[in-house]
């Protein structure tokens, strides 16, 4: 019902006051890589830059190829010699370098990486953009932007949305299973991501949509009772995380904002990325990083509706906060990733008292109802860790090799993400974030 809903959506005037707009192409099902030369006709494609990795390739790019080549078209594949695609400035310089000025569709073969490079490359080159998935793993594919790393932080640079999005089952279901677990964890973020999009509006006053915010929920609840069929590959399980993911970007788009699927549990995995990049050290995948911070955040969700919240304990607590002592700490943890964050404080300031008190005042007002969201919008954390057993995904930081320890600081630091209001400047406003987490 979900991707209906999508479409009865698209280009109305909704109650929001937006005109959500989606318009890539989609085609899921089984067989539909087969639709490839037909949409090449259609944008009268004389030359194709195709880009993969070895594993992509393997998986579909050699089709892919075979199907442009086969119509005459010239086909020039760049294919990422490493074993391992990093999502940086040195993979998107190779692949622009590459690139040929005469090549006019740009075609991308793979999942998160490849796609979020060709997204870019397809920006830069301002050509249009197939992406040709080959797993359902993230959000990412309908989205108009790239999840990046740029001078060691992680960021949501602006790209641009496929205009293409070919998601054959038959291929899908051929992915790594760990790959649709990634996908899985990516979407059981959205519990998390809907509660804290609602909370942020009620306490900074941001846009929400409650349409979009409906979509999000429908996919979410198809893609879980779906669930136990992912581990036997079965199509209507596997098209349902992809098709859940694929509603998710489009849902980012309606919006204009990352806010319908992501929320602290998104920094929780971002956090981890910048320590790995900082410190040389392995990190898991994106979606699984995600479905550890789901679990976590519920958690502490559970043990902030066990509080009464104390004005002045808040207002001592952040009258008392020390932000260069809390600067030189994050330089510590994070390295040089650090430093963008700090620059992004000093243009926020919600570390301001003057901010916080007002923000207080709401929060103090409106405590009820900020319960009432929590109830209406979250599952309990032994409900997510049953879904994560039935799929037999990681639960814990130790289950994906990170130090447990590290914890309380993973989630301090993610208040300190962007503009956007998530559950640990919940905590920190309330003067509870150190032993809450």
């Amino acid at each position: 019902m979900s991707m209906e809903q999508l479409q009865s959506m698209n280009k109305k005037q909704c109650v929001c006051g937006k005109v959500h707009q989606f318009d890539a192409q989609v085609y899921t099902g089984s067989g539909v890589v087969s639709e490839i030369p037909g949409v090449l006709k259609q944008y009268h494609a004389k030359k194709v830059y195709m880009i993969s990795d070895r594993n992509t390739y393997q998986a579909a790019g050699n089709t892919v190829y075979d199907l442009i080549q086969n119509q005459g078209i010239p086909c020039l594949s760049f294919i990422y010699s490493d074993e391992t695609v990093e999502p940086d400035e040195k993979s998107v310089g190779s692949a622009i370098m590459h690139y040929e000025a005469d090549c006019d569709i740009i075609v991308a073969v793979g999942s998160g990486v490849m796609n979020d490079i060709g997204k870019i490359v397809s920006a830069v080159s301002g050509k249009p953009y197939i992406i040709v998935a080959t797993a359902p793993s993230m959000d990412g594919y309908a989205s108009a932007t790239s999840s990046m790393v740029r001078d060691r932080l992680r960021i949501s640079l602006s790209s641009r949305c496929a205009d293409v999005i070919v998601g054959d089952t038959d291929i899908l279901c051929q992915a790594p299973l760990k790959l649709m677990k990634s996908g899985l964890g990516d979407m059981i973020a959205k519990y998390i991501s809907i509660c804290e999009w609602r909370i942020g509006h009620l306490i900074t006053g941001e846009y929400y949509c409650e349409e979009v915010a409906k979509l999000v929920r429908s996919s979410l609840k198809r893609c879980v009772e779906q669930s136990s069929g992912l581990l036997k590959r079965e199509k209507e399980a596997v098209q349902s995380v992809f098709e859940g993911l694929l509603i998710c970007g489009a849902a980012m788009n309606y919006a204009g904002i990352s806010r319908p699927a992501s929320g602290v549990e998104h920094y929780v995995s971002h956090v981890l990325d910048m320590r790995g990049a900082e410190l040389g050290i392995p990190v898991e995948l994106h979606g699984i990083q995600c479905a550890v911070g789901t679990r976590i955040a519920l958690e502490i969700y559970e043990k902030l509706r066990k509080i009464t919240p104390d004005k002045e304990k808040a207002l001592a607590y952040v009258e008392s906060f020390d932000y260069e002592a809390w600067s030189k700490t994050l330089r510590e943890f994070l390295g040089k990733s650090a430093e963008s964050m700090i620059a992004l404080e000093a243009k926020e300031g919600k570390y301001r008292v003057d901010l916080h008190r007002k923000r207080l005042d709401i929060i103090l007002d409106n405590w009820d109802q900020i319960l009432q969201i929590m109830d209406e919008e979250l599952p309990s954390s032994a409900e997510i860790v049953e879904l994560l057993d039935k799929i037999e995904a990681p639960k814990t930081l130790e289950d994906i090799g990170a130090d447990e320890s590290l914890l309380p600081m993973i989630l301090r630091v993610t208040k300190d993400f962007r503009d956007k209001y998530v559950l640990s400047r919940l905590l920190f406003d309330l003067g509870v974030i150190d032993e809450l987490v």
